[in-house]
């Protein structure tokens, strides 16, 4: 749960950088969130399972933490050395998903790089 909060204390930090296990504790905390999010909706109604949309409780959250999921897949991303933009693969159907999942992957670069120093290397671990 800390990593996930530390990503929402840096709620639109595009700069600096992301380890391996900030980004995907914050995904699976996420995920899990929407999960039981979307159980709510639909208990109480609010969703329509024909369609597979979502209910408001679902999307109001979903809105809420849009900026800082696209900040620490960004972050993510310089970790590894490479640009945000690399971010925009997210629009090209499977073979742009694909290849962020592989970055998301990869280990950090070592050292400082162009981003600001590896976060596990400065011990600037969690809060």
């Amino acid at each position: 749960m800390q990593w996930y909060l530390k990503v929402l204390k840096n709620y639109v930090g595009f700069s600096g950088r992301a380890q391996r296990m900030e980004f995907w504790m914050f995904t699976l905390i996420n995920f899990l969130i929407n999960v039981a999010l979307s159980f709510v909706d639909s208990t109480l109604g609010l969703s329509n399972p024909e369609t597979g949309v979502g209910g408001p409780i679902q999307g109001l959250y979903a809105l809420a933490v849009l900026l800082p999921s696209i900040a620490v897949a960004i972050r993510r991303l310089h970790d590894t050395g490479r640009t945000g933009w690399w971010f925009l693969l997210i629009f090209i159907p499977v073979i742009g998903w694909l290849a962020l999942l592989v970055f998301y992957c990869l280990d950090s670069e070592p050292g400082q790089n162009q981003y600001g120093p590896n976060p596990k290397e400065a011990g600037s671990g969690v809060m």
